[in-house]
């Protein structure tokens, strides 16, 4: 009799990690189909993102332009990808024409950038993409996005004049020792709350994507619907063998 198959490791990863998800959004009250699970494979090679891609999962995201370029033509093109964090608007075109099957950018915080996607797009001829305007919810010098005080005026910039561009909620990164991630995240719902009340948005309608490897259970508990999960799923990662961006 032959032996069973041995469960890839990061397909096992997967599944706890969708385990743990499921239960976060039955304590906040939601359906676990509210929830997107976007698996961060940054630093790590396609073959292991096949192996997570053959249990079943399609949302995947990359914080590097360059590697993303890379990874996206070596894999199956049902692929939702998102390009997660800073991007630089000289990048734009190239990630774009690049990834033909990239769903979302998260995030946007700056106009400029905002302008450089929507011309991008309507060059391309492709279908509006859908992005998430990044949000400094911790204060930091160190990172990306747009104050909370100037999200309205961001969002109202991307759904009245980026016709090519879907809004369609906020991102933020807390803090990295995740000290003050419930304030974070609570900033975020604050911010969500104006900027559907100057848009005349209902909620429902605009996504959160805050939470991480260590704090999303927490994330989803508080709203989220929108979980960025890297190294629990796939492991450390590997700084040194990551390409140039």
């Amino acid at each position: 009799m032959a032996a069973p198959l041995v469960e890839g490791a990061a397909a096992a990863a997967l599944r706890s990690v969708m385990n743990r998800a499921r239960q976060a959004a039955e304590r906040s009250g939601r359906r676990f189909d509210q929830v997107r699970v976007v698996a961060v494979s940054k630093t790590k090679p396609v073959s292991l993102i096949r192996q997570v891609y053959d249990a079943t999962h399609r949302c995947f995201g990359e914080n590097y332009v360059q590697e993303i370029i890379d990874k996206a033509p070596q894999l199956p093109q049902d692929i939702e990808w998102h390009f997660i964090g800073h991007l630089q608007s000289n990048k734009v075109k190239s990630l774009l024409a690049g990834v033909p099957n990239l769903a979302m950018v998260e995030g946007v915080d700056n106009e400029k950038l905002a302008n450089h996607l929507d011309r991008a797009v309507s060059n391309l001829r492709r279908d509006p993409l859908k992005v998430l305007v990044q949000v400094n919810t911790s204060g930091e010098i160190s990172k990306s996005g747009v104050e909370p005080s100037g999200c309205i005026e961001l969002a109202k910039h991307v759904k009245l004049r980026c016709p090519h561009l879907e809004f369609s909620g906020l991102m933020t990164i807390g803090m990295p020792d995740y000290t003050s991630t419930p304030e974070n995240f609570k900033t975020l719902l604050e911010c969500r709350a104006e900027v559907c009340r100057a848009l005349e948005m209902a909620e429902e309608q605009c996504e959160l994507s805050m939470g991480m490897s260590g704090d999303f259970e927490l994330a989803i508990e508080m709203g989220s619907t929108n979980v960025r999960i890297g190294s629990t799923i796939f492991g450390p990662r590997d700084y040194a063998k990551k390409q140039a961006d």
